[in-house]
C-alpha cells in the first residue's frame, strides 16, 4: 500500500473517532438537567451548587444592602464609595433646585425643617412671602413635600445606564427624595437577574425598574422631550466615550448629566491617538494631566452636544482615586451653541521646563449686551522654541477652557453635607473635597507643582506657603488645586514664575558646573531675574481648608486598591483566586536564592512556557547537574576515525539553557481510540 492511501486511512479513522467522542460529550451534557441554568447561576458543570460563602456576598453601604456573587460574575468595587455618595448630595441639591422651582420641597433624613423652609423661601417671590406671612393656613394649604423612598409624581426621572448589581440605583430610591422613577439598567443577564433580587431585597420596587438592554439604544428610544430623563448616570468600566452621543439626546432641558471615565491611562497622555479617537483631543503627559483629563472630558460632552444645538454648563468636576468624574447640565439654544468655540482651547506645552500657554479656538467681540459677534482666535502665543529654556513645544488639546466648576452650586452641595455629617460615610472627605473646590482659581486652567519648578532647575524646593507667599507678594493670584495636593493654580505668567523661582535659587545656589550648557536648568539660571521676590510668610498663603486640617487628599483606602477586573461570565476571576495569582506573580525579577536545589524549586512555580536561564555556563552546568544527569552527546566519526567523543566535549560540555519541562500524567477523557488491524505492506 502506498503512503499516500496509509495517510488517508489513518486521517478518515481520526476523524470518525473524534465525532464518536463529540457524540458522546455531547449526550453526556443533555442528560445532566439544568445544565445550561446551574452555569448562569453559579453552579458547577457538574451540577452541584458552590458553597453558599463562595456564591454571594453582602454588603451594606449607605442606606442600602445589596447581594454580590463573591467570584467576578457582576462588578462592584468598594473603592467607590465616596462617588456614589458624592453623586446622591449632588442630586438631592439638583432635585431641591429642580422640585423648588415647582412649590415642592424635598425632606432629607437628618436635615432640620427649619434650614429646608429658609432654603424654599429664598427661592420664592417677595409678594408670595409678604402674603402668606401672617396668615392662618390651612391643612390642605400645606406646601407639597417629597420624601425618602416615596413616589413624586413631579419628581426626577433617574437612569442608571450601566447598573451591574444595582447598588446605585438602590441608594437613589433609599437616599434621594423627590423621585419619580429609577431605570437600573444593564446588558447582562446575569447582572439584571441580581437588580432584580436586590430590589426586592431593600424593598424598592415601586420606585426601582430593571431593565436589561443597551444603554445606548436604551436612551436612544428616550429622545422625544416628554420622554428624556431628568438625570442620567453612567459610570461604565472604562471609557464613557460610546455612551455620550446618546446621553446629551436622552437628557431633559437643563437635566443633570454625571459621568465617570476611568481611563486614566489615555486621558493622562500615556496614548494621546488613542484618548484622540475616544473624545476628539489629544493628552499630554503633564503635571497637570487630572485636570487636563477633566477639561478633555468636559470638551467631548460640549462636542457631541453641539451636534444636536444643545451645550453644557459644568456644575462639578471631581479627579480621585483612578477616576475623574463630572457632573454637567445640558440646555438647548441655537445662540448659546455658537459661543462653544471661544470655551475651547489648545495647549502648548513646553518639553524642557513644563511652561505652557492656552490657545482658545475662537473668540466673541461686542458691546455687553449687544449683538455678540464670533470670529477665529490669533495665534499662536508661543515662539517655535521656548523664550525659558529654549525647548520645542508640544501641541495638545482641545480642551474646555472655562471654569470646569460652579462655585454656587459646589456651596450648597458642601453645606448641606456639613450640616448633616451622618447622612454619609464619607462626609468627611466630601467636605474636604469640596472645600478646596470652592478655593480653586475658577478662571485658571491648569496649574503648575512645586516638584515640578524645583526639579526642573536641580534646587531644594521651597514649602508650599513660601511660593504661595511670593506670589501673593508679588501680586498674582494663587489656589490649590484638589487634583494635586502640591499644585500651584496661579494667574501669574510662566516668566514671573520662573524669577521667582530663580530667586530661590541664589538662597540655596546650584552648582552650575554640573550643568550641561543645552539643559533647561542651565538656560533659565543664566538669566538674571527682573522680579525680585519676597519669600515671608503671609497669612492669606495658608488656605482655610488647610487650616481646618480638613480631609483634602485621600490616603489608600486598601490594599490593592484601584480599578478591579473586568466582571467575567461565570466568575474567573474570584477574589480569594486573584489574591493568590497575583502574590504568585509578584517579585518574578528579583534575585533567587543561591541554593540551586531552591532555585530549580523557585522556578518550577512560574506558568510560563518558556524561561530563559542566564548564559552563564558554570553556573547553568551546575544547574543542570543538581536537576538531571547530563550525558554528553557523542560525535559521529569522521573520515573513518573512532566514535568517541572529543576530549573537548567530554571535559566542557554544552549546557542545555532550557531545562525540559516536567510531565504531567493527565487522565484521558477521550474514548479509546481503535486503529484496526495492522497494515501489511505488499
Amino acid at each position: 500500500m502506498s503512503r499516500a492511501k496509509i495517510v488517508l486511512w489513518l486521517s478518515l479513522t481520526l476523524r470518525s473517532s473524534c465525532s464518536l467522542c463529540r457524540a458522546r460529550f455531547i449526550k453526556g451534557q443533555l442528560q445532566t438537567p439544568g445544565y445550561p441554568a446551574a452555569m448562569e447561576n453559579g453552579t458547577m458543570p457538574c451540577g452541584e451548587k458552590r458553597p453558599p460563602e463562595d456564591q454571594e456576598t453582602t454588603v451594606t453601604e449607605g442606606a442600602a444592602r445589596i447581594v454580590f456573587p463573591s467570584a467576578n460574575e457582576v462588578f462592584y468595587n468598594p473603592v467607590q464609595e465616596f462617588n456614589r455618595d458624592l453623586t446622591c448630595a449632588v442630586i438631592t441639591e439638583f432635585a431641591r433646585i429642580q422640585l423648588g422651582a415647582k412649590g415642592i420641597q424635598i425632606k432629607v433624613p437628618g436635615e432640620k425643617d427649619v434650614q429646608k423652609v429658609v432654603v424654599d423661601l429664598s427661592e420664592q417671590e417677595e409678594d408670595k412671602a409678604e402674603l402668606k406671612e401672617g396668615a392662618n393656613v390651612a391643612p390642605g394649604d400645606q406646601p407639597q413635600t417629597a420624601a425618602v423612598g416615596e413616589i413624586c409624581e413631579e419628581g426626577l426621572r433617574v437612569l442608571e445606564g450601566l447598573a451591574a448589581s444595582g447598588l446605585r440605583s438602590i441608594r437613589f430610591a433609599r437616599e434621594v427624595p423627590g423621585l419619580r422613577s429609577v431605570i437600573a439598567n444593564d446588558a447582562s443577564p446575569r447582572a439584571v437577574d441580581l437588580i432584580r433580587h436586590n430590589v426586592q431585597l431593600n424593598k424598592v420596587a415601586h420606585l426601582v425598574q430593571p431593565s436589561q438592554a443597551d444603554a445606548r439604544m436604551l436612551m436612544y428610544q428616550h429622545q422625544r422631550v416628554s420622554e428624556r430623563f431628568e438625570v442620567i448616570d453612567l459610570d461604565p468600566y472604562g471609557s464613557p466615550a460610546p455612551f455620550l452621543d446618546a446621553a446629551v439626546q436622552a437628557v431633559s432641558e437643563g437635566g443633570l448629566l454625571c459621568v465617570t471615565c476611568t481611563d486614566m491611562a489615555v486621558l493622562a497622555g500615556n496614548s494621546g491617538e488613542t484618548c484622540y479617537s475616544k473624545y476628539g483631543a489629544m493628552a499630554l503627559k503633564s503635571r497637570a494631566c487630572h485636570e487636563m483629563a477633566l477639561r478633555i472630558v468636559l470638551h467631548s460632552l460640549d462636542l457631541r452636544a453641539n451636534c444636536y444645538q444643545r451645550f453644557v454648563v459644568p456644575l462639578l468636576s471631581i479627579s480621585a482615586d483612578f477616576y475623574v468624574r463630572v457632573f454637567v447640565r445640558v440646555f438647548t439654544g441655537q445662540a448659546k451653541v455658537k459661543a462653544s468655540a471661544s470655551k475651547q482651547a489648545l495647549v502648548f506645552q513646553c518639553v524642557g521646563c513644563g511652561a505652557f500657554h492656552l490657545q482658545h479656538l475662537g473668540k466673541a467681540s461686542g458691546p455687553s449686551g449687544g449683538r455678540v459677534k464670533f470670529s477665529p482666535d490669533c495665534g499662536p502665543p508661543v515662539a517655535p522654541e521656548c523664550e525659558h529654556c529654549g525647548q520645542r513645544h508640544q501641541l495638545g488639546g482641545p480642551l474646555w477652557a472655562e471654569p470646569i466648576h460652579d462655585l454656587d452650586f459646589v456651596g450648597r452641595v458642601l453645606e448641606a453635607v456639613s450640616t448633616n455629617p451622618g447622612r454619609f460615610h464619607t462626609s468627611e472627605r466630601i467636605r474636604g473635597v469640596l472645600s478646596v473646590v470652592t478655593e480653586e482659581l475658577p478662571d485658571v486652567p491648569l496649574y503648575y507643582t512645586l516638584d515640578q519648578l524645583s526639579s526642573t532647575i536641580h534646587c531644594s524646593t521651597p514649602s508650599l506657603l513660601q511660593l504661595r507667599s511670593a506670589l501673593l507678594h508679588a501680586g498674582f493670584r494663587v489656589s490649590l488645586s484638589h487634583a494635586c495636593k502640591n499644585a500651584v493654580k496661579t494667574d501669574a505668567p510662566a516668566s514671573a514664575l520662573w524669577d521667582i523661582m530663580r530667586c530661590w535659587e541664589k538662597g540655596c545656589p546650584v552648582k552650575r558646573e554640573r550643568l550641561s550648557e543645552t539643559s533647561p536648568a542651565f538656560r533659565i539660571l543664566s538669566v538674571e531675574p527682573r522680579l525680585q521676590a519676597s519669600f515671608t510668610i503671609r497669612d492669606d498663603a495658608n488656605p482655610s481648608s488647610r487650616q481646618r486640617g480638613l480631609k483634602r487628599f485621600q490616603a489608600n483606602p486598601e490594599a490593592n486598591w484601584g480599578p478591579r477586573p473586568r466582571a467575567r461570565p461565570g466568575g474567573k476571576a474570584g477574589g480569594e483566586a486573584m489574591g493568590d495569582r497575583r502574590r504568585l506573580l509578584q517579585n518574578k525579577r528579583k534575585e533567587p536564592a543561591e541554593d540551586l536545589v531552591q532555585r530549580a524549586a523557585w522556578l518550577k512555580t512560574f506558568p510560563c512556557k518558556r524561561f530563559k536561564e542566564e548564559r552563564n555556563p558554570t553556573e547553568a552546568t551546575k544547574l543542570q547537574a543538581g536537576l538531571h544527569t547530563h550525558h554528553p552527546a557523542t560525535r559521529a566519526p569522521v573520515n573513518g576515525g573512532t566514535s568517541a567523543a572529543t576530549p573537548t566535549d567530554s571535559q566542557h560540555p554544552r549546557p542545555l539553557l532550557k531545562p525540559p519541562p516536567p510531565t504531567v500524567h493527565r487522565p484521558s477523557t477521550r474514548a479509546p481510540l481503535v486503529l484496526g488491524p495492522p497494515l501489511v505492506q505488499v
